[in-house]
């Protein structure tokens, strides 16, 4: 996508905008893969395919696949973020403080991990579109200030949620079921639908998603069309921040608790699901829906290969390799374009 012209603003973006072609084959390629490993394993174990296993692969990812959207809005712009997991981490220790230690209601809760997420993406956004720090180096510090601030505020000790009522059933509860019991889909999932469909509405049908686009297509094009190109960028990259924090809600009311240490890790396989999805690490090209596949292939490959009892060190092994294989995928796909 480039902007328009005549300078007024960029032609609109549909949902699986950013090349019928080569994005179209990177998510059948991806969701055919995804096909694949499920029947691969379901035939390897007959433990794979059991409702209690599908319910904790959609669990899983339903963490992974929020984060993955956050990363999916900045890597469209043509940036990356290292700081998600740990912004995850730090939203769910501002959770623990404000339920726990302060006795604010629930819903202070968790506008406060969702502020929180959204005030430190703005503050990413400064340092990459204003203070022009290349966004790995700026969004690198931020991982370290997040990783050290989550620790010196807990005393390096987990923020339980035992005297918050209802907080568990965020993500662990299932409206589904209760409707459906033979279908106990975790709220988990809900909300992550939720935040996919929110953004690819915003992706798709709002002058942010066009910008975002656009920005990752031809920043400079965008600015010289008297774009405020900074004050997107900003947008977007708040926007992800409080995305964030709704991972940190949902993975501390999963485990009932705020881990300071935990979060490292959790970026890259946020950005290899991106990847996988077929978002274009260049930028301007890419969609959720994408984004949605590539999370469950990680999801499905960890816990198949888990399931069938290989090593730790061969499940990074092999996860490493298909990252590097979805790169040089898109590689190939912008030299085609």
């Amino acid at each position: 996508m480039t902007p328009d012209p005549s300078g007024a603003r960029p032609a609109p973006v549909s949902l699986t905008a950013g090349s019928l072609s080569g994005g179209a084959q990177q998510k059948l390629l991806a969701f055919a893969s995804l096909i694949v490993l499920v029947i691969g394993f379901s035939l390897a174990s007959p433990n794979f395919f059991q409702v209690s296993n599908i319910m904790a692969i959609l669990q899983a990812t339903s963490v992974n696949g929020v984060l993955a959207v956050a990363a999916t809005a900045v890597i469209l712009t043509g940036g990356i973020d290292l700081s998600i997991g740990t912004l995850m981490t730090f939203c769910a220790v501002i959770a623990g403080v404000v339920l726990t230690w302060a006795g604010l209601p629930l819903p202070l809760g968790l506008l406060a991990a969702i502020g929180a997420g959204a005030l430190v993406g703005l503050a990413s956004g400064t340092f990459v579109a204003r203070m022009k720090i290349p966004p790995f180096i700026a969004t690198l510090g931020m991982m370290l200030v997040l990783k050290g601030l989550s620790l010196i505020i807990t005393g390096a000790k987990p923020i339980y949620f035992n005297d918050t009522p209802g907080y568990t059933e965020i993500s662990q509860g299932s409206l589904i079921g209760l409707i459906i019991p033979a279908l106990p889909v975790p709220n988990g999932v809900l909300v992550l639908f939720l935040v996919a469909g929110g953004m690819a509405f915003v992706l798709s049908r709002t002058v942010l998603g066009r910008y975002t686009y656009a920005l990752g297509s031809n920043e400079e094009a965008v600015r010289l069309s008297g774009v405020n190109t900074n004050a997107w960028k900003m947008a977007v990259y708040a926007l992800a921040g409080a995305i964030c924090g709704i991972a940190g809600i949902l993975i501390s009311s999963r485990l009932n608790s705020a881990q300071p240490a935990l979060g490292l890790g959790y970026e890259l396989d946020a950005i290899a699901a991106v990847v996988i999805g077929g978002t274009s690490l260049a930028g301007g090209r890419g969609t959720v829906l994408g984004t949605l596949i590539g999370a469950l292939i990680i999801s499905v490959l960890t816990n198949g290969l888990r399931i069938l009892s290989v090593a730790p060190e061969w499940q990074t092994v092999i996860t490493g390799a298909i990252i590097i294989l979805a790169v040089y995928a898109d590689q190939l796909r912008r030299q085609r374009g």
